[in-house]
């Protein structure tokens, strides 16, 4: 990167920060609720249909009042259908919960999860006669009959953690479709300041495992009591960064009045990232990451459809599988 080109940045960070001095900026930045749930643009297509035997929409099954649920804690390495235990060597894990009926005993899962497969949530598409870049990062709560216990026993985990009226299992679902339905996105990414304990967080994601803390904690404010004979560990993906700067969305930054050097930053940022066609591609893509996040120090990050720039530090990046216990 050019001095001149360091120097416009710079420049250009700091009129933005002036622009925003009035509104004090909360951290983590909040995540985004929306009053419905957008209809996907037709160039989004899943490799792997999503939520194939359940139902999309959040919709769960009422069930009778006086029935008794167990809820299971359920854990399995990301993509074991297709990689086997791979991911499960490095902690990267993927997160449901499972319940059973005991009037009727039918099984159930619950799952949140992306909509258009993890890349397409984490890194945009660069689309040639589009200026901005264009992602397909919806993430939903899928619901379905029938839980596949080899699946997720395997190198993972099939725990009770709980009993729940039928009641209680209601009102929850009321909760998951209204949560489905305001909560469109997926986010990768937890964004700190660095790795220590109470460290400043400045973003926070919005996953699979988001979606299961989130559930235990409306279950036990509902008065579910949770019991694990196991500990709770969860899959995180960190990036860690200065102060965060905003940068502006779509239209202030690609639109024909925006800024045409810091939307050209932005896409050639994410270049790298797209699926390699080949060896060579693949090294000289990491090649360029390295370059961008480690010896500039530059990353930027899509949050609530808006850009920010993140001041990149050490160690950078981390993948931690650490406990986070159930509410008490």
């Amino acid at each position: 990167m050019g001095s001149e080109l360091r120097g416009f940045i710079c420049l250009w960070l700091q009129l933005l920060q002036v622009s925003r001095a009035d509104e004090p900026q909360t951290w983590p930045v909040p995540y985004r609720r929306y009053d419905h749930r957008p209809t996907p643009d037709p160039f989004c297509q899943p490799k792997y249909p999503f939520c194939p035997t359940g139902s999309p929409n959040g919709e769960i099954p009422q069930l009778k009042d006086q029935d008794h649920i167990d809820v299971y804690r359920l854990q399995t390495p990301v993509w074991k259908f297709k990689y086997g235990d791979l991911l499960g060597y490095f902690h990267i894990m993927h997160d449901a919960i499972g319940f059973r009926s005991t009037l009727t005993g039918k099984n159930y899962t619950m799952e949140w999860y992306e909509l258009f497969q993890l890349g397409n949530c984490t890194f945009p598409h660069l689309r040639s006669g589009i200026a901005a870049p264009f992602w397909c990062n919806q993430g939903a709560a899928c619901f379905f009959e029938g839980i596949d216990d080899l699946h997720w026993k395997e190198n993972g985990s099939l725990v009770k953690v709980s009993e729940v009226s039928g009641e209680i299992f209601n009102k929850m679902a009321k909760w998951v479709k209204e949560d489905n339905r305001t909560g469109i996105y997926y986010e990768t990414w937890t964004v700190q300041a660095d790795p220590n304990p109470g460290s400043k967080i400045w973003f926070e994601s919005y996953d699979c495992s988001a979606f299961v803390l989130r559930t235990y904690h409306v279950l036990s404010k509902l008065g579910a009591v949770f019991k694990s004979p196991i500990q709770t560990n969860y899959t995180r993906i960190f990036l860690y960064s200065g102060e965060p700067t905003y940068l502006g969305n779509d239209s202030s930054i690609f639109g024909p009045h925006g800024n045409k050097t810091l939307a050209e930053q932005i896409n050639s940022f994410y270049l790298p990232f797209r699926p390699p066609h080949s060896a060579k591609e693949f090294i000289i893509s990491l090649l360029e990451i390295v370059d961008k996040v480690i010896v500039q120090n530059t990353f930027y990050l899509y949050f609530n459809y808006e850009y920010w720039y993140l001041p990149m530090k050490q160690p950078y990046i981390e993948i931690t599988y650490e406990e986070i216990p159930l509410p008490s």
